[in-house]
């Protein structure tokens, strides 16, 4: 072998003997490294959540100009739902599909859009793409906070997609959300059958929220039957009002799970409390932080939909959300309660109703 090649590969001392790193010198190496990785984690995580957050509020921007878009294109904003009022299992009682779906061709889903406003008449459950796929199993980008961990599509027992998640409610107001025996809506720029014009909103459009964030996967009380003449005094009272409760997973319940269905619980929010505010019930099976429907619309001829369904969000300490102008906002966990449901009213005549 040649030696002068040899001399370049391994290094040689003095005294003959081969050279390379110490443990000691190893040793400090892996801790540099371990510093360095703990120094810039939590910057590049940080850095992560905010474009995360940035595409978030992107999210909300374009479905506050699908809104729009919508009211210049019908002279209305679209209903929550749609439902006779006469029956509680006819065709109408099934088809409650919500806004977010009637709102797809002008968000650019207009294929998805176009078969949706194909079969509004048809049960959410039933409709169908050409293919056969059910439209209510689609999972769509546009409806999803890339901060949400929990996207993952509810199944039939044969596997079969059957219902999709959404992190962007409408906004059913502060309490109650339709009345079935006078056929009148709450205070929120949705409800069922609403379709209100631009006028409607005398607080004005730039200070009513349209939609607001949600979390997926939600675990709720539903159809306790109630008067729900009034909120509850405090989030803790929630738990108290009973009802069926809706746990089907494991770990998580079923609310804001189905980006077709109209009802308060899947599509929806109420500003009954302020923004990531924590409703706690405790069950045999654990604690979890609840929302809460009275009555599902469509569902009962007589008693109200009055709900308790909070905003929340996978962003620390703020909830985004889009007023009906089409601009989107931030508010922080320090909002007032007075302050939030002034933003979910229509008419209400505030004059200084804004977020910190």
């Amino acid at each position: 072998m040649d030696r002068r090649v040899h001399s370049r590969s391994i290094r040689v001392t003095h005294h003959g003997r081969f050279a390379g790193f110490s443990l000691v010198e190893l040793l400090v190496v892996v801790a540099i490294i371990g510093t360095l990785v703990g120094i810039l984690l939590p910057a590049v995580q940080a850095a992560r959540e905010s474009a995360r957050r940035a595409a978030c509020v992107n999210n909300l921007k374009q479905l506050g100009i699908a809104t729009s878009s919508y009211e210049l294109a019908t002279r209305r904003f679209p209903p929550s739902c749609v439902w006779s009022g006469s029956s509680t299992t006819d065709a109408s009682s099934n088809a409650v599909w919500s806004a977010q779906g009637r709102l797809l061709p002008y968000l650019e889903e207009c294929a998805i859009g176009a078969e949706v406003h194909r079969q509004l008449a048809v049960p959410y459950s039933q409709a169908t793409l050409s293919t056969g796929q059910l439209i209510s199993g689609l999972r769509l980008p546009a409806l999803l906070c890339p901060s949400e961990p929990n996207i993952q599509i509810r199944t039939k027992a044969d596997g079969t997609p059957e219902n999709a998640p959404l992190n962007y409610a409408v906004n059913l107001g502060t309490w109650l959300v339709y009345s079935p025996a006078t056929r009148s809506g709450g205070d929120g720029a949705f409800f069922p059958n609403s379709r209100l014009p631009a006028s409607a909103f005398t607080d004005g459009l730039s200070k009513t929220i349209a939609m607001a964030e949600v979390k997926t996967y939600t675990s709720y009380f539903r159809n306790a039957g109630l008067s729900a003449s009034a909120p509850p005094a405090s989030p803790e009272a929630v738990c108290g009002l009973g009802g069926e409760f809706k746990n089907d997973l494991p770990t998580a319940g079923t609310g804001h799970t189905e980006w077709v269905d109209g009802r308060s619980h899947q599509t929806g929010f109420t500003a009954a409390f302020p923004p990531q505010t924590r409703v706690p019930c405790v069950r045999p099976s654990g604690t979890y932080d609840i929302d809460w429907n009275n009555q599902q619309e469509a569902k009962s001829l007589t008693a109200p939909t009055a709900a308790s369904v909070t905003s929340r969000s996978h962003h620390a300490g703020v909830v985004s959300y889009v007023m009906l102008d089409g601009s989107v906002h931030q508010a922080t966990d320090a909002i007032a309660p007075e302050t939030w449901r002034a933003l979910a009213t229509r008419a209400g005549s505030e004059t200084n109703a804004t977020a910190p």
